[in-house]
């Protein structure tokens, strides 16, 4: 098995949390204000919207993903140079051209929008372009992403 680096890991899981609060406050198990907003405390969103603490996490994460593949896109030379680089912004133009009209359809549009990146991470690292680890990083991360994205539209 390929190791993957520690701080890859630790990142990577760290950048779940908002997914599974966000799912968790979906769920009713949770609730998405820090504090008691009526005593001064700080509401991340509305207190009972993890779907919305979905769509503005994912609607970042998505287009940085892209970078990621640009980032790979640079190792990338030839007719193969042109097919990474078009490749890699796609998921920022499908998040820029498809948000959804409401929740559940920009829910749907990020199970998109992730599942096509996870589809271009296999094929960077086919094309050695990614670390030998990627792989074992990503699909993990992807399948805990889906789940939460999947709660949101369908709670």
């Amino acid at each position: 098995m390929i190791r993957i680096p520690a701080s890859a890991l630790l990142l990577g899981v760290a950048g779940l949390i908002p997914f599974i609060w966000g799912a968790l406050v979906t769920l009713g198990y949770v609730n998405a204000s820090i504090g008691d907003p009526a005593s001064g405390g700080y509401s991340i969103i509305a207190a009972t919207d993890g779907s919305l603490l979905m769509i503005r996490y994912g609607g970042i994460i998505l287009p940085f993903m892209s970078g990621i593949l640009w980032g790979f896109a640079t190792k990338a030379e030839g007719n193969q140079s042109g097919a990474a680089y078009v490749l890699s912004v796609l998921p920022a133009i499908w998040w820029f051209l498809m948000p959804g009209t409401d929740a559940p359809g920009a829910l749907i549009n990020l199970m998109i929008g992730f599942s096509t990146v996870l589809l271009l991470d296999l094929a960077f690292q086919r094309w050695d372009l990614a670390p030998p680890w990627w792989m074992s990083l990503r699909i993990p991360l992807t399948i805990v992403v889906l789940i939460c994205l999947a709660i949101g539209v369908w709670a």
